[in-house]
């Protein structure tokens, strides 16, 4: 084919794909997306978290988690690995463990109240113990939602037909991301008065897959509210990284790899804290038969 057919077809097919509009790609997106949701019913795979929460520059609490993710006919289960964590107490670090946690939580009523055991610590209630609370239902919250299908809570991410409906996209144009080409879209809650997410999503031109999405709060906590409740969140919102399953297998599904926040909470005026979230799935694993999940994490 001549050089100058071959410049003219690009440019077509250029002309072509920038001509879609927001709400085509992202109807294609849905489409890919609910199908992918049925598909990565099929794979188990390993979540490995890190959640720290921090006062000032000083890190209050930190734990790191490995949780199977194992796929069921209405969602998913997760069954914990392995949780390292370490508390700030009385100026030094303690270290503790699942088996430590799942100990206190029977031994609630210890009257040690001098003691640097873990289990004291969780049973005084106090700023150490509710960092502890802080890091681990931050985790939950965000990795446990019973109506999510992939370990990561539903509804973070407006890309599904169901999700889709509430919200306005934009196509801001093309750029590169994360090594694809992509089509750069803007999104917005359709009520304006909804405290939903606004963002950016990068969807891969090809595959019509989201790349990269980043949201943060469509709008702010009404003064009022922040001053009756005495709670604030500034710079609340996420960003999430997906590829395509690393198997290599024609037309695997695409699966949320990454991802992460990092926002202040001030909560009551006096408890201030800086939470920071880091997810990633791996050790992925395509399953043909129905899935059990048993005691230690072992899938049959």
């Amino acid at each position: 084919m001549p050089f100058f057919r071959c410049v003219l077809l690009v440019s077509c097919l250029s002309v072509a794909a920038s001509a879609q509009t927001a709400d085509q790609i992202m109807e294609r997106v849905a489409v890919n997306q609910d199908a992918s949701l049925q598909a990565r019913t099929h794979y188990i795979y390993v979540q490995h978290a890190h959640v720290r929460s921090l006062k000032g520059n000083t890190v209050r609490c930190d734990e790191t988690t490995d949780a199977r993710i194992v796929p069921t006919e209405k969602g998913y289960k997760q069954v914990l690995l392995k949780l390292d964590g370490r508390v700030l107490h009385k100026g030094k670090y303690i270290a503790y463990t699942e088996k430590d946690v799942q100990a206190a939580a029977k031994d609630a009523k210890s009257t040690e109240k001098d003691s640097d055991d873990i289990h004291v610590i969780l049973a005084d209630k106090d700023d150490d113990s509710t960092d502890m609370d802080l890091v681990e239902n931050m985790r939950d919250n965000l990795t446990k939602d019973p109506k999510a299908k992939d370990g990561m809570s539903a509804g973070l991410f407006p890309l599904t037909t169901d999700e889709q409906k509430d919200y306005i996209y934009t196509l801001v144009g093309r750029e590169p991301m994360n090594g694809r080409e992509t089509f750069h879209v803007r999104f917005q809650p359709k009520d304006k008065d909804d405290f939903g997410w606004k963002g950016d999503a990068w969807i891969d031109a090809e595959a019509y897959q989201p790349v990269l999405v980043r949201t943060a709060l469509s709008r702010n906590i009404p003064f009022a509210v922040r001053t009756l409740l005495g709670t604030s969140l500034p710079g609340l919102g996420f960003s999430v990284t997906y590829e395509p399953e690393p198997g290599g297998v024609k037309d695997a599904p695409w699966f949320p790899v990454t991802f992460g926040t990092e926002f202040k909470l001030h909560v009551l005026f006096f408890f201030n804290r800086e939470v920071v979230i880091d997810v990633h799935n791996r050790d992925f694993e395509q399953t043909h038969v129905t899935s059990t999940l048993h005691a230690g994490g072992e899938v049959q």
